[in-house]
């Protein structure tokens, strides 16, 4: 069965954030990730994932002014050493949580530079922070994010994550697969995630078309769970949606499916 981990910047929003970590663990979730954490300490989180047994299971690196509008800037020429500083920034909360995934974002596309230099600096950037973080035992994560909820994002395709993954050639840089994204895009789930298996870190989901609970929409999600176990995915499914109305009112999806695939004593 999948390993399910709470996205605690959407999910349980009633509370403060550094209160979601025991409301997770209370509705039965043992790992969970959240896009940043650079608002609190390294020390902070982990004495919440030690007080509740859970499993940091990814978060983001920082992607330069996100109130600005900001998403990331891995594909932006000129900015390498602030994406080095924003890289290093992550380290302690890497160390200190013993998340072993990160996902750098590539950013929206800039103005004033071509389509080639914007790859060379992604590739350039994803390499050297690759190499940084594999002695550390560290996937790097890039993600496919769709162009209805991030227009003009620089990466939105399965096929064109995993090209990437090809030129860097580094063994730690994986695809972040959120299904919510990639079928807005360009839907054929089990098919995709077949032929990219290989190269998978991470997986996402939400409800298709609204983003809400995994349980409604044009998505079979029961599906999928059963096919990455038929894969023998070993990662985390991150469930980085916007619960319709009360986190742990909606998570009927969740214990329906665990229920659904206990093995009978």
């Amino acid at each position: 069965m999948p390993r399910f981990a709470a996205n605690l910047t959407m999910m349980y929003t009633e509370v403060p954030f550094l209160d979601r970590f025991g409301a997770a663990a209370r509705d039965g979730f043992d790992a969970v990730e959240y896009l940043f954490p650079y608002e609190h300490t390294p020390a902070e989180i982990a004495v919440r994932l030690k007080a509740h047994d859970l499993t940091q299971a990814l978060f983001n690196l920082p992607p330069g002014d996100w109130v600005a509008g900001e998403r990331g800037m891995a594909c932006h020429p000129g900015r390498e050493a602030e994406f080095a500083t924003a890289l290093e920034r992550a380290i302690p909360y890497i160390e200190a949580t013993g998340c072993q995934r990160v996902h750098a974002m590539a950013g929206l596309v800039p103005a004033g530079s071509d389509a080639a230099s914007q790859r060379a600096s992604y590739v350039a950037n994803l390499r050297r922070a690759a190499a940084r973080l594999a002695p550390l035992g560290v996937s790097l994560l890039i993600e496919p994010i769709n162009s209805r909820d991030m227009p003009g994002y620089f990466l939105s395709l399965q096929q064109q994550a995993h090209d990437v993954l090809a030129e860097v050639g580094a063994p730690n840089l994986k695809v972040q697969m959120d299904f919510y994204h990639c079928q807005i895009m360009e839907g054929d789930l089990s098919k995709r995630l077949q032929k990219h298996f290989a190269g998978v870190g991470h997986i996402q989901i939400a409800g298709v078309p609204d983003r809400h609970e995994p349980d409604h929409g044009e998505v079979n999600f029961p599906h999928l769970f059963d096919l990455l176990d038929r894969l023998g995915f070993e990662g985390f499914v991150g469930c980085e949606y916007r619960p319709k109305a009360g986190t742990s009112e909606g998570l009927g999806w969740l214990h329906l499916y665990q229920a659904s695939r206990k093995t009978p004593a």
